[in-house]
């Protein structure tokens, strides 16, 4: 008879973890699915690995529990469960109990409680316990029967935690955590800790004395009058919160372990259940038939063999013809290239060639592997399934080889579906989508994962964005990185040397204004010669003592001429530090070209980021700050450099989607947009409009746009409260259409729980839904810009796409260089020049058909300064 084994598991940790992992999925109906998605497959991979025989999956009651009883405050501040998390709760225990699986859950306890007393059952009776949650709290419950696992990261980081672990980790006994707990607190339960008493003083004392009764028998001999006096005033509420923190181990329980013991289970509910969720992958999985048309959505891609794939390694030339006449059978290659090797799929079979590179010595010379594919490689009409194309056209151009006929990029269709992800690995991909990672075999994981991935852009309605600008923007933005931009680094030492000058002046000043020499950097040496020497008003404290940020010394100018010269002289040191030293450290030694990495997955709104260096972010406000444009010059005398640059594309936007009358009538006009609107917001004709109207109007123009409140405008401008309301409120009176959009598309976020672009790109804003005031607020302005900025951001991606292809088209030896904002940068072969200032102009303008004219300024110069 096979050994008997307890697996009992936290529902609510685990749904939890599973539901904040995974996008918002959902099936035909609207029914969020990703928490029940990923605990199923959590569930099944633990049941699978542990083969339990008895398994109890223990849920919280919403009701309060003896810990509220005993303590009002305990969990006070944890929000209210999302209505899309809500809602998957009842089906999930649907799902157990067809499966044949115990649930539980007690009034007055939490579910760590009934896992106690079920574990402590268990222990009586000799059998092993495997515990699984997210919650630290059971590591208390450790024997050397009970072993843990706990979830890290998402659900698929597992961290497995046995006595003899546990002892290592803390060296403590598990019970030990509780008083760990008691004096350090809990913030994810509101249990106050003693202040100044994080978990390594509390490991420390508890080793010391054992437990909290025995830290508060010896106070008088604790070192340290602080954390001394803080124990004897909080000793009190220490003994409060070990009641809290011990997980009760007597919960009444109706049945006896035999109760259970895993049941029959329900086939014919539990494929219905998973019919209505439209999980085919798990149907398949549990060995379930789908009825033939019952899966739609995500599930209609077959997502791959859960089994071991044939993969046929290959070491040296003769080798790759097998794999070049296969690929040119099926026509289709799916791509993954790895350190020592490059993983190949063509639809039917995987092969793994190894590669040599400068620490192992087996395997084939990269250069004769692309030589030897180059000619698939670049042949259009056979398919290519990719990770990440833009790093794959660098890669293989470093090897004179070129890429085309890429059908499918898995990491720029991750970004789409759900653009708040901080990373795109292909295992977790793999977990996320219903795909079968295969380990040895990447290629067949990214195959695999691109067909389910395109039913999900299809049922999104992403499908024509994917295929028409982001897609082929990779290749764009490769060529770009390719090209580099060339900076006169000789020009960069002699400003670096200027604004040295100027910072050294600056010091001078500085220290003749405080009376003495001190580190300007030091925040700590900053604010004593501010707050204690000069006496200046403390405006903000940090955790550390003044702050001494920009915002607090903008204030202080008020007061002390010292402010304005510190702000000037971190404004200098920065442009020569970040900007002047970081471009000569990127430039390459021999061409002096600096190449940026143009991130294409990274903003939540879609627009394109620079990094390494970001190209973006060259100082463009202070004149000082604009001299750094002047170093950067095209590659040789025989080019010039180009910018095209879209006029007030954003407001041009708004008046589009918002339809706005008055906005719609000044852009069709041809009329200064920020004089129209200080006409209408003054109620004064546009002749009798002063500078100061004018600018004034633009600050309120622009941040409509990014959802201004009265205080940030007033911020802005250096005037009141009240003033600012006034201009926002007749503004909007104005504009009644801008004023009806912004209702409307905070209406449509919170109903869909996202709002798109003009091209359908999606942002999820779960802020919209918050009981937070403040996070509500951000979460409205979010979705009254993104719209907006991600329109914006759409339109020039499909203006470089365009430019792009009409220079190649023409064969051109012009092209793109870098993006910002709402800019080209082109570098221009001199004869080409008039052709492509009209390319340009005419790619840009025409690249969509709105309501009112996109107009795009023209200019040309000898530097990236002299092109504005």
């Amino acid at each position: 008879m096979a050994q008997q084994k307890m697996l009992l598991l936290d529902g609510n940790s685990l749904i939890n973890r599973a539901f904040y992992a995974l996008p918002m999925l959902s099936n035909s109906k609207g029914l969020h699915t990703n928490g029940i998605y990923g605990f199923m497959n959590m569930l099944l991979r633990v049941m699978e690995e542990q083969k339990p025989s008895h398994v109890l999956v223990a849920f919280d009651k919403k009701a309060p529990t003896f810990r509220h009883k005993e303590f009002e405050m305990y969990k006070a501040h944890r929000k209210k469960m999302p209505d899309e998390l809500a809602q998957q709760l009842p089906v999930l225990k649907d799902i157990l109990s067809a499966m044949g699986i115990a649930i539980l859950e007690s009034e007055g306890y939490e579910a760590d409680d009934i896992i106690g007393t079920i574990s402590e059952a268990c222990q009586k009776e000799n059998m092993p316990v495997v515990i699984i949650s997210g919650d630290r709290d059971v590591l208390q419950l450790v024997s050397d029967d009970v072993t843990v696992f706990l979830t890290r990261k998402g659900i698929s980081d597992v961290e497995e935690i046995n006595k003899q672990c546990f002892e290592e980790m803390y060296q403590i006994d598990p019970q030990q955590l509780i008083d760990v707990k008691s004096l350090m607190g809990d913030k994810s339960d509101n249990i106050p800790g003693v202040p100044g008493i994080g978990e390594k003083t509390a490991l420390k004392l508890v080793r010391k004395y054992g437990s909290i009764e025995g830290v508060l028998e010896n106070i008088d001999d604790i070192k340290g009058d602080k954390l001394r006096n803080n124990l004897e005033t909080y000793k009190d509420q220490v003994v409060i919160n070990k009641k809290l923190a011990a997980i009760y181990k007597e919960v009444p329980m109706d049945r006896g372990l035999d109760g259970y013991r895993l049941g029959d289970m329900d086939t014919v509910a539990l494929t219905q259940l998973f019919r209505d969720l439209e999980f085919k992958t798990l149907m398949a999985r549990m060995g379930l038939e789908p009825d033939q048309g019952g899966i739609h959505g995500a599930g209609e891609a077959d997502n791959g063999s859960a089994e071991a794939v044939d993969i046929e390694t290959m070491e040296d030339k003769d080798d790759l013809g097998k794999v070049v006449s296969a690929v040119r059978r099926s026509q289709c290659l799916a791509l993954y290239i790895d350190i020592d090797r490059a993983y190949l799929y063509d639809g039917q079979r995987n092969y793994t060639i190894k590669v040599k590179d400068s620490f192992i010595g087996e395997g084939v010379e990269p250069q004769l592997l692309f030589d030897t594919i180059k000619d698939v490689l670049a042949d259009q009409d056979i398919q290519k399934y990719v990770l990440d194309s833009k790093a794959l056209y660098t890669m293989l151009n470093t090897y004179g080889v070129e890429l085309k006929g890429v059908a499918f990029d898995v990491m720029v269709a991750a970004y789409l579906l759900d653009a708040t992800a901080k990373e795109y690995n292909l295992e977790q991909l793999c977990e996320r989508y219903s795909v079968h990672y295969q380990k040895d075999a990447p290629a067949y994981s990214v195959y695999y994962l691109a067909k389910a991935m395109e039913t999900q852009l299809k049922d999104k309605e992403l499908d024509k964005l994917f295929f028409d600008i982001e897609l082929p923007l990779a290749n764009v933005l490769a060529s770009m990185e390719i090209s580099g931009f060339k900076v006169d680094v000789d020009m960069l030492r002699q400003l670096s040397e200027e604004f040295q000058g100027e910072i050294d002046r600056l010091t001078k000043k500085i220290f003749s204004l405080s009376g003495e020499e001190f580190n300007i950097n030091s925040p700590k040496q900053l604010s004593k010669i501010l707050f204690e020497k000069l006496q200046l008003p403390v405006i903000k404290k940090t955790k550390t003592g003044y702050s001494t940020d920009n915002e607090v010394l903008e204030q202080l100018s008020n007061y002390h001429p010292i402010a304005d010269y510190i702000i000037e002289y971190r404004q200098m040191a920065k442009f020569d530090s970040t900007y002047i030293h970081g471009l000569l450290n990127v430039a390459h030694p021999v061409t002096h070209k600096v190449h940026t990495t143009f991130n294409q997955t990274v903003t939540a709104t879609g627009r394109i980021s620079s990094t390494e260096p970001n190209l973006q972010n060259i100082p463009v406000k202070l004149e000082s700050g604009r001299q750094i444009r002047k170093a950067f010059i095209p590659g040789s005398e025989e080019y010039i450099l180009l910018d095209g640059d879209y006029s007030q594309i954003e407001l041009r936007v708004l008046a589009h989607i918002s339809g706005d009358e008055n906005l719609m009538d000044a852009f069709i006009k041809g009329e200064d947009v920020h004089l129209r609107t200080a006409s209408e917001v003054f109620d004064i004709p546009m002749e009798e409009v002063t500078p100061q109207m004018r600018n004034r109007a633009k600050a309120v123009n622009f941040g409509i746009v990014y959802g201004i409140s009265d205080f940030g405008l007033a911020r802005d401008l250096k005037i009141s409260r009240y003033e600012a309301k006034r201009y926002i409120d007749n503004y909007l009176e104005k504009y009644k259409g801008v004023k009806r959009y912004m209702h409307d598309i905070i209406e449509f976020g919170k109903r869909n729980g996202y709002v798109k672009t003009l091209l359908n790109r999606r942002r999820y804003i779960p802020q919209l839904s918050s009981r937070n005031h403040n996070v509500r607020a951000f979460g409205e302005r979010v979705a009254m810009n993104t719209p907006i900025q991600g329109t914006a951001a759409d339109i020039i991606k499909l203006a470089m796409i365009n430019v792009y292809r009409e220079l190649k088209a023409r064969g051109l030896k012009s092209k793109i260089i870098l993006q910002v904002h709402d800019e080209l940068l082109l570098e221009v072969y001199k004869p080409e020049l008039d052709m492509v200032r009209e390319i340009v102009r005419d790619k840009m303008e025409n690249c969509i058909k709105l309501k009112v004219p996109l107009v795009v300024d023209i200019g040309i110069g000898d530097n990236w300064y002299d092109v504005k």
